[in-house]
């Protein structure tokens, strides 16, 4: 009996050719076929790096009737690679019914770690990355996007997602009536020649792109991250709030130290519970 092949998740650059692994490179030589969400777009890396291998158009539209060919081709002992137009595969991209079909079908599917707009975007925008969500692509439809944001009310944590240039405008005036002036970061053409990240409160950043728009327009996909909602004082029964304090003083941590720790978990500033330590 053969023994089945393996499928290799593999993530690719989202602009900058350089920014793919050694050992991505080696696994795109050595599979037996590459699945591909836009087979002429991942020419071009191909042939940057001289691999000629078959290409396999996987992309939304044929993604459940193609998984299952390609579970099969697997299981008789080929291996395949799954790549994506840009960064890793699956993450609001292609790949989650083969990867899930292959996983049921009992053969190897192994990661190869490289790009992520979602990673990459978080270490440069300056917001919290302890704790973050990632809810992909913003609706498209006002209705339903309006709704989109109303979900991230009482959301804390960092927000990421993706959203199109030319809904920008429309899409920071609906989250700025719905969450208020949060803060925002965009990071836009990553990794590529006109990189770009803009950093503000959603009011700002509102005003600075609808002049843009006015003057040169809006093109492209760009990411997106939006700081959680701040609990305040109030918000907190002030007994919990002196408790936590008399617990982190107790530990032998400083009025100042324990006034830090509590902002980071509770978004609360850090001047007022000082304050409140002290009273």
């Amino acid at each position: 009996m053969t023994a089945a092949g393996t499928l290799y998740v593999v993530a690719t650059p989202l602009g900058n050719l350089e920014d793919i692994t050694l050992r991505a490179l080696r696994i795109l030589r050595e599979v037996d076929a590459i699945a591909a969400e836009d087979t002429r777009h991942s020419r071009k890396l191909l042939d940057h790096y001289g691999i000629s291998k078959p290409l396999i158009s996987y992309y939304d539209e044929v993604e459940r009737r193609r998984a299952p060919e390609l579970v099969a081709r697997i299981q008789r002992g080929e291996s395949i690679a799954l790549i994506s137009d840009a960064g890793t595969p699956c993450i609001a991209d292609p790949g989650y019914r083969l990867v899930n079909a292959a996983i049921d079908a009992g053969v190897a599917v192994v990661a190869i770690p490289g790009a992520s707009a979602v990673a990459a975007s978080l270490s440069v925008a300056g917001l919290p990355t302890d704790r973050f969500v990632f809810e992909g692509f913003v609706p498209a439809k006002p209705v339903a996007r309006r709704k989109f944001y109303a979900g991230l009310i009482d959301e804390t944590r960092t927000t990421v997602v993706y959203e199109a240039a030319r809904r920008l405008t429309a899409s920071l005036a609906d989250l700025l009536a719905t969450l208020g002036d949060r803060r925002i970061a965009m990071v836009r053409e990553l990794s590529k020649m006109y990189e770009e990240v803009l950093r503000g409160t959603a009011s700002s950043l509102h005003t600075t792109l609808t002049e843009r728009e006015r003057v040169q327009g809006l093109q492209g996909e760009l990411t997106m991250l939006i700081g959680g909602a701040s609990a305040t004082a109030e918000e907190i029964a002030p007994e919990e709030l002196a408790q936590a304090i008399a617990k982190l003083r107790a530990e032998g941590k400083s009025l100042k130290e324990a006034s830090q720790i509590l902002s980071r978990e509770t978004g609360i500033p850090r001047r007022e519970i000082y304050k409140r330590g002290l009273e």
